[in-house]
């Protein structure tokens, strides 16, 4: 059990969220760490920027048709971690993980570098082991060890796939790997087809097997195309833009949904703020989503 000593949330809070879990259904919380960034770094300070600029958004979504003010929902601020051991920091992603489950609440954490997504993966499969993990990002993040190191966000899907006991993970718009990622992806049959601009039916097929089964959903910003979110650390030409990510959404809704992260934002990339915007737009999609989705 973590104690709530361990959260930093003396700074901005997204907006509509609650600091105390009481009565909430869904728990949000960061985690300011970039220690593997292998180009860009500066993802230690999304989690801060989506909360800052959530205050220009509306609550409501027109295309869920619901609002934030009818959701009670908890931001408990950032997780106090060792910035300079990454194992170290995910078992602290394990243990707040662990803190949100005991108190019902459907986690979504908000990063920081993709290494971090194992921590909560490994938390969740006590509760969920016949999990399964959908992948949206440009990269397939399937590399035994990188740098020398093997928990960099370059290996975040393989420390994953070694926790999940059905070993299914989905990875959706995956444009950038090795030959041997690739093939990997292929021969595993869990690499999803889709196109910006295109439709969800190889999805919604790669899906059905898993009508009942709980979801998590890990969204590495970079899936976004760089002319939309420019500020990542690892940009890919080739993305995909606001309309196909509410098309995944629309897919999803139907699949159940327990947990979910967003990662990789690097907001002093991009000096416009169009980044952080568009993360803290996904931020409320998935809270509006997940309620529905429980």
């Amino acid at each position: 059990m973590i104690n709530k000593i361990l959260f930093d949330n003396e700074n901005a809070i997204f907006m509509g969220a609650k600091r105390n879990p009481k009565d909430c259904s869904i728990g949000i919380f960061g985690v300011n760490y970039d220690g593997t960034c292998s180009f860009k770094p500066g993802a230690r300070f999304g989690p801060e920027a989506i909360r800052q600029v959530s205050s220009c958004l509306e609550t409501y979504c027109p295309k869920i048709d619901k609002d934030l003010e009818d959701i009670k929902y908890v931001d408990f601020g950032s997780i106090l971690i060792d910035k300079n051991d990454s194992k170290s920091v995910i078992e602290s992603v394990k243990s707040t993980t662990n803190y949100l489950i005991d108190k019902n609440l459907s986690p979504i954490m908000l990063g920081g570098e993709h290494s971090i997504t194992r921590g909560a993966i490994e938390a969740l499969v006590n509760k969920y082991p016949d999990l399964i993990l959908i992948q949206l990002d440009a990269h397939a993040d399937l590399r035994e060890s990188y740098i020398g190191n093997r928990h960099s966000h370059a290996c975040a899907m393989q420390r994953c796939l070694e926790v999940l006991p059905e070993k299914k993970i989905l990875q959706v718009g995956i444009r950038s790997g090795t030959k041997k990622e690739f093939q990997f992806m292929r021969n595993k049959n869990q690499l999803v087809d889709f196109f910006p601009g295109g439709n969800t039916q190889e999805l919604k097929k790669a899906l059905l097997p898993y009508v009942h089964s709980p979801i998590y959903l890990t969204i590495d910003l970079d899936w976004f195309d760089p002319s939309l979110l420019a500020g990542t650390g690892t940009p890919e030409p080739g993305g995909f833009f606001w309309n196909d990510f509410e098309k995944i959404l629309e897919t999803l809704k139907d699949f159940r949904i327990v947990a979910s992260d967003i990662v990789e934002l690097s907001p002093e990339i991009d000096k416009s703020g169009v980044s952080s915007i568009v993360a803290a737009k996904v931020l409320r999609s998935l809270i509006l989503s997940l309620e529905k989705m429980q």
